[in-house]
């Protein structure tokens, strides 16, 4: 199995934190191998106008096209952030000076069996792939952050509760799939047959919550590391208190919408996860958008839907 090895004293250090461009590559997974239902409704949502970025620039299709083979994804889609919510654009230049070099190499690395296309042998490699999770947060990702980022605070509030009243085992316990502390300063990141690697007492160790069901490790060696976990709920079935309390306020077909648009969503994709008429979705949601539950915006051919601050506010009055 794959362990990193965590002394208690980096343990105490490390630290719970956001970061917009983590969320951007939470979404552009889910643009390019969405794993849940919310994340299929997103790239549906978004699919015409990513499909029309990527033909345009080439280049930015070759990034993406050497990002991941099944288990592993490129390290410099995984660079651990340097601080907790630092503007999209700040992060943003933690891509550009890795260079070209070392994005190349990187990406050698996911696909050493595809060799990389001459565009990518070119200057501009790393402004590349920053140019693509620039198209991520300008088009899909921005409108929606206040929202997200509200609901990633909650998560790491929570967990710092917990971590005070059960101590590191049970706030690492529910990590995502395959994490586990397992004792003697272990934790477990993966199921792979790998030896334990050893962080040094001086790095920097951050977790960071990200919306949709993915989970992923990422580092920069030798000193800061990261490990990226579903925000609370992802990985969970919707409680059914919660469901019933909701639909006595709202009526069942609108707490379903409303429970289902915990990220922005279609009205294909909402008859996708709801399973209720295509009819019948487009009438409560006009009942939705006339109270300010939800808001919408045009993407490409698709129209997308999210919940407002009251529509979060009606969820969580539903399931108090």
């Amino acid at each position: 199995m794959g362990t990193w090895q965590i002394s208690a004293d980096l343990l105490a250090r490390s630290r719970f934190v956001v970061s917009a461009r983590i969320e951007a590559c939470g979404v552009l997974n889910d643009l390019v191998r969405p794993s849940d239902p919310a994340g299929r409704a997103l790239a549906v949502g978004h699919r015409e106008a990513f499909e029309a970025m990527l033909t345009a620039h080439p280049a930015r299709r070759a990034v993406l096209d050497h990002n991941w083979r099944r288990g592993w994804i490129s390290d410099w889609l995984s660079l651990p952030p340097t601080a907790a919510d630092l503007p999209f654009k700040v992060e943003l230049e933690e891509i550009r000076r890795l260079g070209d070099d070392r994005v190349r190499a990187e990406l050698r690395e996911v696909r050493p069996d595809r060799p990389l296309p001459p565009i990518l042998l070119e200057p501009g490699t790393a402004e590349h792939a920053a140019a693509l999770l620039s198209w991520v947060w300008t088009h899909v990702l921005s409108s929606d952050w206040a929202r997200r980022r509200r609901i990633l605070h909650a998560d790491i509030v929570s967990r710092t509760a917990r971590l005070a009243s059960h101590g590191w085992a049970a706030v690492l316990r529910d990590l995502g799939r395959d994490r586990e502390w397992l004792g003697d300063g272990q934790l477990r990141i993966n199921r792979y047959d790998l030896a334990s690697r050893i962080l040094d007492d001086d790095a920097e160790l951050f977790f960071v919550p990200v919306h949709g069901t993915a989970t992923w490790v990422g580092w920069d060696l030798p000193r800061r590391y990261a490990v990226y976990y579903p925000v609370t709920g992802a990985l969970a079935t919707v409680d059914g208190r919660a469901a019933g309390g909701l639909s006595q306020l709202v009526g069942r077909p609108r707490a379903r919408l409303l429970l289902a648009l915990e990220t922005p969503a279609s009205t294909t994709g909402l008859v996708a996860t709801t399973g209720m008429p295509l009819g019948s979705v487009g009438d409560h949601l006009k009942v939705l958008l006339a109270s300010g539950a939800v808001l919408r915006r045009r993407s490409g051919r698709e129209v997308l839907y999210w919940r407002t601050g009251l529509g979060d506010a009606l969820v969580a009055a539903g399931s108090a």
